[in-house]
């Protein structure tokens, strides 16, 4: 195939090749163009055999956010560069693992993340039906060999000599449940699993998706430390959906173009304790009282918004997969040496007085590498006593996942 052909790279990104493009109208996690002057030879699905020049923006802004979150996270390195290169190399070296890969998230998660050129190898783990799975996914041609594990007995295989460990296993929230009525089932399989990430892969980045965030990154937290392999700066609670719906919903509240939108959302994973910070929104935007209230509570209830919706029928999957997709896209390009990659995520820090909390981080080769602080500072009145308000649930919640852990 001819390398002037379309091709699709990853999930919300703008391609060049050549004279022609491929694009993905979705909120970008990177924005990349082949420099090469020379047509490629062959390029099968993601695959391309000649290393090209990747010219990276923010996993999910645009220039001037960009440039922002360099100047708050190094100031010196603004002055220098505008824009962060490195050098990506088509050919897929990462392994990922899924684990829970046959539910509702899982398998559009799986389908998503197929779809990364930077992936050699991507292992499904579930406790059942998830073979068939493997089979259908791997023939799809991109470049990830894809294989399926069932069962305790082979999860030990699935998780050896992976990069990035993915969580989404567990039971979904039903109409009338909170994030909390999950907790007895999804704290054991979370501290099952994590368990054994620690013993075969305990370097690997890990990627907490299960409900209660909350908890249940509190509970993968101690069961690390526990195994003595414990590294804060590679555990992560998944918050990107609360990201892309404040920015999906200020997008379309304030009629802006959405791939400049950014939102930082900080705080936790759960009603009130989810803050989206709206006057830190990039390009800057003006919001009365009204919408301030109305799209804060919209944010911080979305996934009721869609479990009511589904009337019984499952939970926010497919967002979910989206945005679980987008964070793993995100730990890809950091582990390959792309230094403009910023998140929000729920993680260990010294932001506040609580252990752990979601706010905006920068990420490198060995994980977290940057608070970015200043979206901190500064707030509106509204926001800092929102703040205020969620720090209590959010303070009982990482302690009932600790107090679960050690038991």
């Amino acid at each position: 195939m001819a390398a002037t052909s379309a091709a699709t790279f990853s999930i919300g990104s703008t391609i060049s090749l050549g004279t022609k493009a491929s694009q993905l109208p979705q909120s970008k996690p990177l924005s990349v163009r082949f420099n090469s002057q020379n047509t490629l030879a062959t390029f099968s699905g993601l695959k391309a055999a000649t290393f090209v020049k990747c010219e990276s923006e923010s996993s999910f802004l645009g220039k001037e956010s960009s440039a922002a979150l360099r100047g708050a996270a190094a100031p010196k390195a603004q002055k220098s560069s505008q824009r962060s290169q490195y050098h990506l190399n088509p050919q897929a070296s990462y392994k990922v693992a899924i684990l829970g890969a046959a539910g509702g998230i899982g398998q559009p998660l799986a389908l998503l993340v197929k779809m990364s050129p930077l992936i050699s190898a991507l292992h499904i783990y579930d406790i059942a039906n998830v073979k068939g799975v493997a089979v259908d996914l791997s023939h799809c041609n991109t470049p990830s060999q894809v294989l399926g594990f069932t069962g305790s007995s082979e999860l030990p295989n699935s998780l050896k000599g992976v990069d990035v460990v993915v969580i989404p296993a567990g039971v979904p929230r039903k109409p009338g449940m909170t994030r909390d009525d999950l907790f007895s089932i999804n704290a054991s399989i979370v501290k099952t699993l994590v368990e054994a990430v620690a013993d075969n892969c305990p370097d690997a980045f890990i990627h907490i998706i299960s409900n209660p965030v909350n908890s249940t990154l509190p509970i993968a937290a101690e069961v690390l430390k526990q195994k003595g392999v414990y590294d804060p700066k590679k555990l992560f609670g998944v918050t990107t959906l609360d990201v892309v719906r404040a920015n999906t919903f200020v997008a379309q509240k304030k009629n802006l173009k959405l791939i400049d939108v950014d939102v930082p959302v900080v705080g936790g994973h759960a009603g009130i304790t989810i803050l989206p910070l709206l006057s830190k929104t990039r390009p800057p935007v003006s919001f009365t009282d009204e919408e301030v209230q109305e799209l804060t509570v919209r944010i911080q209830n979305a996934g009721t918004e869609v479990v009511e919706a589904k009337e019984g029928a499952g939970s926010a999957t497919l967002s979910m997969a989206y945005a679980a997709a987008r964070f793993v896209e995100s730990s890809l390009r950091a582990l390959d040496g792309d230094a403009d990659v910023y998140e929000c995520s729920f993680v260990q820090s010294d932001l506040t007085e609580l252990p752990f909390f979601a706010s905006r981080v920068k990420l490198g080769r060995k994980g977290v590498e940057a608070f970015i602080s200043s979206d901190l500072q500064g707030l509106t009145e509204y926001e800092q006593k929102a703040l205020e308000a969620l720090k209590p649930e959010l303070k009982a919640s990482i302690e009932k996942g600790i107090a679960f852990a050690q038991k």
